[in-house]
């Protein structure tokens, strides 16, 4: 009996060991505040990436909500400027990962810096893609930059994630029937930009990414266009913090807009909210019905402009 026990408490210890959550989380000292957010974007921009934007969130909390409970919260946004042209190339969804999201986050009342970040296996998970080669190829890279602006940072994972049987990421499509494409994409994307502002979205970014992406290549380009926008609800990101500020990591979402020259459809999607809830463990009430809401009506804002 003795023998047995030693033996499930080995189990359950490799089991703990070995067991890890969708973020990447680090924890620097940073009681003085030299480490800045300014600081993590000049490391990634020193070492192969782009910045999409680097978006700090305390001035618009007291702004609409009077108060905020962090010293530092900022969403920052990069792609690799070299792998991000592989992994789009590879799988056209994964553009609502380029750009990805770095959360960078510390409370009033505390003297850490918390950066978190998708896991490779996180975002292959989402995408619903098994060949992870060029996804784990970005994890190396960006978790290079972050152990050079953060040398004396403890480096964890996440809780476990919670299941989730939703689809992580929604997609819509617009037949084209013919219809010239650039015409469309026209009408498209600004239907797409007027949608966003009567739900309280915002959208403080856009890449032209087929552009941004073939630039320094002699490869000719398998899409008409590929753009994205970041899209963010403040009050999403403001309520989720407030219990689970590593959500950061998913903010702001990064929609995709996109047409294949070998198809005659613009296709739309972006990173479900069922994923702050899983892979940041999003449990409060008002935290998930804010979530849900934003789901809905970034889905009515799609369904109109593709039905």
């Amino acid at each position: 009996m003795k023998k047995t026990m030693v033996l499930i408490v080995a189990f359950f210890s490799a089991a703990a060991l070995y067991a890890q959550g969708d973020l990447h989380l680090f924890d620097v000292q940073n009681k003085a505040g030299k480490i800045t957010p300014l600081v993590i974007e000049e490391a990634f921009s020193k070492n192969g990436f782009s910045i999409g934007l680097n978006s700090e969130m305390n001035t618009p909390f007291k702004k609409q909500f009077q108060k905020t409970e962090f010293k530092v919260f900022t969403l920052l946004t990069v792609y690799h400027k070299k792998l991000a042209h592989d992994l789009v190339n590879a799988y056209a969804h994964a553009g609502v990962f380029t750009p990805m999201g770095v959360g960078i986050y510390q409370r009033l009342n505390e003297d850490t810096l918390h950066v978190s970040v998708l896991t490779s296996d996180a975002q292959a998970k989402i995408l619903g893609i098994s060949d992870k080669k060029i996804l784990k190829s970005i994890e190396e890279e960006v978790l290079k930059v972050l152990k050079v602006a953060l040398p004396n940072a403890k480096h964890s994972y996440s809780e476990d994630s919670l299941k989730e049987k939703r689809n992580l990421v929604t997609f819509y499509e617009l037949d084209l029937a013919g219809e010239d494409w650039e015409d469309a994409k026209e009408d498209f994307e600004m239907f797409l930009e007027m949608g966003f502002k009567p739900f309280g979205f915002v959208m403080p970014a856009f890449l032209d990414l087929n552009e941004e992406l073939t630039q320094n290549t002699t490869t000719e380009s398998k899409y008409d266009f590929y753009d994205t926008y970041s899209i963010c609800k403040l009050r999403v990101i403001y309520t989720v913090a407030q219990s689970r500020p590593e959500a950061a990591a998913f903010a702001p979402c990064t929609t995709m807009v996109y047409k294949k020259k070998d198809e005659d459809k613009i296709v739309v999607g972006f990173p479900s909210v069922y994923n702050w809830m899983s892979s940041a463990l999003v449990e409060d009430k008002e935290a998930q019905e804010v979530l849900m809401k934003a789901q809905k009506d970034f889905e009515s804002i799609l369904k109109n402009i593709t039905e």
